[in-house]
């Protein structure tokens, strides 16, 4: 900072995120209202997920997830407990989204847009998309992760099934001081040649073992009946052995 009369530059001292004084300073009064109420399933796995650092959050289609994943990240924003939301997934490579068109928002909002109309759902249009443009809302496709640290932040890891064991290890370990990452997947919808290759699958088997860490099933299914009819079905057919196609594409459930 320039000095005027002193005619000299100042250094001002960094502003430390982790000040709980300056934070709730910063921090609105009035609690966030959300247009849509969590359920008591997600209420008792959100409470859960507050008091770990990673979650692998697991669900069927339709179990509300990503819901969750987004609420708890726009709370934590809107509260200035956070500085920014991160979301990534699997898509393309980072060879193949250099040839689409656009910048790096729109070569992803074919794939982000599940993400979006949830937060829609939850929250005010016009405010998100500011927070987006802002770049208070962040958007960092799996290929691009490589060398970031996220601090104070909240990371969605989305369609997690379909990442890779060596995906995943990658993702894992970028979170930062100060920070959660909320891991949604779901075993039915895994699109790689096998189900062993899933990192997500992987890392929620084995979530006992890292200390906070949490592994949380959600059964709930908010969509038609149907939906879960039908996902017994398919899981039926997996178990006795009827050939579906090799990999997920062949029953893949969105």
């Amino acid at each position: 900072m320039y000095n005027k009369t002193t005619k000299r530059y100042y250094f001002m001292a960094p502003i430390h995120h982790d000040d709980e004084v300056f934070r709730q300073k910063r921090r609105p009064k009035n609690p966030i209202k959300f247009k849509i109420t969590l359920n008591e399933e997600q209420k008792e796995a959100k409470a859960k997920i507050l008091n770990n650092t990673v979650t692998l959050l697991a669900g069927s289609a339709g179990s509300g997830k990503t819901l969750l994943a987004c609420q708890i990240a726009l709370e934590k924003l809107f509260m200035r407990e956070i500085d920014k939301i991160v979301i990534t997934r699997p898509t393309v490579s980072k060879e193949e989204i250099g040839f689409l068109p656009g910048d790096l928002r729109e070569k992803m909002d074919p794939w982000v847009q599940p993400i979006y109309q949830n937060m829609f759902a939850l929250y005010d249009k016009e405010k998100i998309e500011k927070y987006i443009s802002d770049g208070a809302i962040e958007i960092v496709p799996v290929s691009f992760m490589r060398g970031r640290t996220f601090l104070d932040s909240v990371v969605i890891v989305d369609e997690a099934q379909n990442v890779t064991h060596e995906q995943m290890q990658m993702i894992v370990t970028r979170i930062g001081l100060r920070s959660q990452m909320i891991i949604c997947g779901d075993d039915h919808q895994v699109d790689l040649k096998s189900k062993r290759d899933s990192g997500f699958r992987f890392l929620y088997s084995a979530a006992r073992r890292i200390k906070n860490m949490l592994g949380i099933s959600l059964k709930t299914n908010h969509r038609d009946a149907i939906v879960e009819d039908l996902i017994n079905l398919y899981d039926e057919a997996e178990k006795q052995g009827l050939n579906l196609g090799t990999s997920g594409s062949s029953n893949k459930r969105k």
